[in-house]
């Protein structure tokens, strides 16, 4: 997860708000949540592939987002996934797509170089609890693997290591896993969860990220600015006082930041504090997601409230816009 936990776009979220380096004892999820699982059944769980097998993409059943959950970049880099509340949609070589799979509303979407890590909710007719707790998919969603709290949890405000797999959650309500609300982190795919007690941050939570080869390192944004852990998550420095609407880790370890206000987005090195500008397309319009591709350091996409959707091949230079308001383009 590396967007705004909050509602933007129609999307649900969780706000954390944090007071003088201590957590308050309340998470808040929008009451919004309840109407975007009304209508989905929830049953048994049913068997899922493990295994990464080849596919076929579909042509785009729609070009319409109707809402947009996340972003992340399959291991070659070659394609850009973007769940939407019915299924996701695939960007590759100018052309979208539709991935293969059941077309469940994914939240807390977390795309890593064995696949993607989500949570959610099921499509209707499936017979998955709702909601769809912690998931993994090996195969772009044509198969999912329920790896924990199927029914119990929906896990909006969640990041992955990209390369060690290790998952931090804002734990949203008492659960079998986790027993109290707040961040946690799992280092064994969700089996179990380690509490982090957050010191230092201060604000309401936007956005969280891990490191994707050193999973003790996370980023938290908040309205206060953007936090760095190198402890798995019990303290926070601060990094950038700017108030941060989204941020993610460059394969080699940058933070890419979103800030609010005065709209900015900027390559920022969490060890010396430099930072590089990556003067955003949209002028006026908060960043909600970002992501950074991991075959190519100059190769980012980024999405904003309204749902506009940009990418870039030359380290923010150029962008070019590949959605227009939730409307799919060719990006040509």
């Amino acid at each position: 997860m590396n967007g705004i936990l909050g509602l933007e776009n129609g999307r649900t979220g969780t706000y954390l708000t944090t007071k003088g380096g201590a957590i308050l004892k309340k998470i808040i999820i929008l009451a919004l949540a309840a109407a975007m699982s009304a209508g989905v059944t929830a049953c048994a769980k049913k068997p899922a592939a493990e295994e990464h097998g080849a596919h076929e993409h579909e042509a785009a059943e729609g070009t319409a987002f109707l809402h947009i959950h996340g972003l992340g970049y399959s291991r070659d880099g070659e394609r850009l996934y973007i769940p939407v509340h019915n299924g996701i949609k695939i960007y590759a070589g100018g052309a979208w797509s539709d991935a293969p799979g059941d077309k469940h509303d994914y939240m807390g979407f977390s795309a890593a170089d064995n696949g993607f890590y989500s949570s959610g909710h099921p499509a209707e007719g499936t017979r998955y609890k709702n909601p769809l707790g912690l998931i993994r998919s090996t195969d772009e969603g044509q198969s999912i693997t329920v790896l924990a709290l199927e029914g119990e949890v929906d896990l909006h405000g969640m990041a992955v290591s990209y390369r060690t797999h290790t998952l931090y959650a804002l734990n949203p309500e008492p659960n079998s896993k986790m027993k109290q609300q707040g961040l946690f982190y799992s280092r064994d795919e969700g089996k179990t969860w380690t509490p982090a007690a957050m010191a230092g941050v201060s604000g309401q939570i936007t956005s969280l990220a891990v490191h994707p080869s050193d999973d003790k390192i996370s980023a938290i944004g908040t309205t206060a600015g953007t936090y760095v852990s190198r402890d798995y998550g019990q303290t926070y420095a601060q990094l950038d006082p700017k108030p941060a609407s989204a941020l993610t880790f460059t394969d080699q370890g940058e933070l890419l930041i979103g800030s609010t206000g005065a709209v900015e987005l900027r390559k920022v090195n969490p060890g010396t504090g430099q930072a590089e500008s990556w003067k955003p397309a949209s002028a006026g319009e908060a960043i909600t997601y970002i992501s950074a591709n991991p075959a190519d350091p100059k190769k980012a996409a980024y999405t904003t409230e309204k749902k506009n959707v940009y990418v870039t091949s030359d380290g923010g230079a150029t962008w070019t816009q590949i959605a227009e308001e939730g409307q799919a383009a060719d990006g040509k």
